[in-house]
C-alpha cells in the first residue's frame, strides 16, 4: 500500500490527501474491471436478475454469520452465496421452469431468510444498513487485497473461458455439440459472480449493486461493433464511471456507489442516443 500512497501523492488532488480516499480509489480500480468483465456475460446470458438474487443471498449469509458470532461475517456470506449459486445451477439444469421464474423463487427466499435471520429474537435491522447502502470509503487494505486476488482469478478465468462462456450464453445447444461442458461453464460463471457480489456488497451496497453489474455491458452493447469492443468498452465504462463517481461523491458528500450508478445510467443514455443516431 505504501507504493500506492506514493503514487497518489504525485497527483496534486485535494481528495487524495486522505488515506481513505486513496484506498477507495484503488478499490475502484480493482472492482471496475471485475464489474466490466462479468457484466458482459450477465447481459449476454440474460442473467441480470440473477446477480441481484446473489446480492440478497450475500446479505443473508452476512446475517447468519453475525448470528453465529463469526468475527468476519463476510466469509459466511461468500460460502452462502457460492452454495446459493451452485444450488441454483443444479435446479436450473433439472427444471423446465423459465430462468426468470427460478431466479424469482431463489431471490424471494433469500430476502425472506435474510430478514428473518437479521430480526430473529427482536434483533435490530439497522446494523445491516451499511450493506444496503455501502461505504467504499471504509474499505480496508485487507479487503483490497481480496479484491486484487479475485480480479487476478477472474482475468485468468476469462482468458481461458471467455469464448466458451459467450457461445454457451448465446447458443447452449451449439456449445454442447462442439464438446463444451455447458453446465460446468455456467456453474463456474455463477460462482464467480457470487464471489464478486459478496466481496463488493459492503463497498457499493446491495440496493445498487445490480446496476453496476448490468449497466457497463448494456452501455457497451449499444455502440460495440464486435465482441472485443464489447468487452473493452464495458471495462472502460466501468472504470470511467467508477473514478468519476468517486470524485463526484467526495466533492458533493454523496454516496459513492449511487454516484457511480448514476454516471453509468448517463453513459447508457448517451450510448443509446448514439446508436439511434447511427441507425
Amino acid at each position: 500500500m505504501s507504493l500506492w500512497y506514493f503514487i497518489c501523492e504525485l497527483f496534486p488532488l485535494e481528495m487524495l490527501r486522505w488515506d481513505f480516499m486513496k484506498n477507495a480509489l484503488l478499490a475502484i480500480l480493482l472492482m471496475a474491471p471485475l464489474f466490466g468483465l462479468l457484466s458482459t456475460m450477465i447481459v449476454t446470458g440474460r442473467m441480470s436478475f440473477f446477480s441481484d438474487a446473489l446480492g440478497h443471498s450475500a446479505f443473508t449469509g452476512i446475517a447468519i454469520g453475525a448470528i453465529c458470532g463469526i468475527a468476519a461475517p463476510i466469509w459466511a456470506a461468500v460460502i452462502f452465496s457460492v452454495v446459493f449459486a451452485l444450488l441454483f445451477s443444479y435446479v436450473r439444469g433439472r427444471s423446465d421452469q423459465a430462468a426468470d421464474t427460478l431466479i424469482g423463487v431463489f431471490s424471494s427466499t433469500a430476502v425472506a431468510l435474510g430478514i428473518f435471520a437479521a430480526t430473529m429474537g427482536g434483533g435490530s435491522f439497522t446494523k445491516y444498513n451499511k450493506y444496503l447502502i455501502g461505504d467504499i470509503l471504509s474499505i480496508t487494505p485487507g479487503e483490497i487485497g481480496l479484491l486484487a486476488l479475485t480480479l487476478l482469478a477472474v482475468i485468468v478465468f476469462w482468458v481461458l473461458c471467455a469464448n466458451r462462456l459467450t457461445l454457451t450464453a448465446i447458443h447452449p445447444q451449439l456449445a454442447a455439440s462442439r464438446g463444451i461442458p455447458v453446465k460446468t461453464s455456467q456453474t463456474l460463471f455463477t460462482v464467480a459472480i457470487a464471489v464478486v457480489v459478496t466481496l463488493s456488497i459492503s463497498s457499493v451496497g446491495l440496493l445498487i449493486l445490480n446496476s453496476l453489474l448490468v449497466l457497463p455491458a448494456a452501455s457497451a452493447r449499444n455502440v460495440a461493433r464486435n465482441l472485443k469492443q464489447y468487452h473493452l468498452l464495458s471495462v472502460l465504462f466501468a472504470l470511467a464511471a467508477g473514478i468519476a463517481g468517486l470524485t463526484l461523491s467526495y466533492y458533493l458528500g454523496a454516496s459513492a456507489g449511487a454516484a457511480i450508478s448514476l454516471i453509468l445510467a448517463i453513459l447508457f443514455t448517451a450510448t443509446f442516443s448514439m446508436r439511434k443516431i447511427r441507425g
